[in-house]
């Protein structure tokens, strides 16, 4: 999963009109001292190549985020059930989608 200072630099770039690579991406997080992950840096330019950032923005800024109230587990859930549920939680968080950066954007400026 890409880490939020990576989104900022990639928001960074783009508001000050500079190409989202990874030479550019790398330049903002070692200035903000980020120590930079490489494959999460090739992970975070692949995946904005193919996402219109502006739009992405626009419907972030229109569409109120409303916070869903966490829930309680149950205290009679089963074990393999618990375990079942992180691993499609953990291949989820390993796509990285253009609803998952709008649901990230509309975070920001929520």
């Amino acid at each position: 999963m890409v880490s939020i200072e990576y989104v900022y630099a990639s928001l960074l770039l783009y508001k000050a009109g500079k190409e989202i690579n990874e030479e550019n991406l790398k330049k903002v997080l070692e200035a903000a001292g980020v120590n930079v992950d490489e494959v999460r840096v090739k992970s975070l330019v692949a995946a904005l190549k193919n996402i219109d950032i502006a739009k992405v923005l626009e419907q972030a800024l229109a569409a109120p985020v409303v916070a869903a109230p966490a829930q309680a587990a149950p205290a009679t859930a089963e074990q393999p059930k618990k375990e079942e549920e992180k691993r499609e939680e953990k291949e989820e968080s390993k796509e990285l989608s253009e609803e998952a950066l709008a649901e990230g954007f509309a975070a920001l400026f929520g």
